[in-house]
């Protein structure tokens, strides 16, 4: 009698699996709110992935003045420049609220991008979007007014219009860091936000926390 042995299927590759998943050159650590995850100027040897809470970049000058250059939450990527040879970090990544990251290793980023297509392709549409996204800010900036940026960066924060997501409420951040955020000063950035709370687009809840409803469009919108 001969026996046929029966071929093994091949084990899919689950991208989500592979981020929350320990193993070589990849590893989960949490951070506490405001606790640096790296610093401008430090070596530039992984990748992060947000697998819980909001994380800030920041990039000071050379004459100290510093710039909230992005606002990252839940499934994000960031540090990814060490992939096209940067050494050192050009920013700071700086827990906003407690966080869990999966940090990746340059090699290990590099060899599940070249080995599994289905990470590429994810990793690749998540850069894409991200470029979109950078575009509308620089068309914001250039021909918005900063009540109308300060509007949009809110709605972005509160996860607005993206799906399973509803109205949310902004970890407490400070005029000053918003001011920054759309080129304005951050006396304007009080007038606003007064003004919007006075018209039931937000409302403040414990430590200055923001409440952010939909509503708030309405400003995005206006002419």
């Amino acid at each position: 009698m001969t026996f046929v042995a029966e071929s093994k299927k091949p084990i899919k590759f689950d991208p989500k699996k592979f981020l929350s998943t320990i193993n070589g050159g990849r590893k989960i650590e949490v951070f506490a709110k405001k606790q640096a995850i790296f610093a401008q100027g430090d070596p530039s040897e992984a990748v992060f992935y947000i697998r819980e809470g909001k994380v800030k970049l920041t990039v000071v000058s050379a004459i100290g003045k510093e710039a909230t250059i992005g606002i990252l939450n839940g499934g994000d990527f960031f540090g990814e420049g060490c992939l096209a040879g940067q050494s050192l970090r050009l920013c700071s990544a700086i827990a906003m609220t407690s966080c869990s990251v999966m940090k990746i290793g340059k090699k290990s980023m590099r060899d599940v991008l070249h080995r599994e297509h289905a990470f590429s392709d994810m990793f690749v549409a998540y850069l894409l979007a991200r470029n979109i996204r950078y575009e509308e800010d620089l068309v914001d900036q250039l021909f918005n007014s900063s009540e109308k940026r300060l509007a949009r960066i809110l709605l972005l924060l509160a996860h607005f219009g993206k799906a399973g997501k509803h109205e949310t409420v902004i970890p407490k951040m400070s005029q000053e860091a918003l001011a920054e955020m759309i080129g304005t000063t951050r006396s304007r950035v009080n007038f606003f936000l007064n003004r919007f709370r006075k018209m039931g687009f937000i409302h403040y809840h414990g430590n200055d926390a923001l409440q952010v409803h939909s509503s708030l469009l309405n400003i995005v919108l206006h002419d």
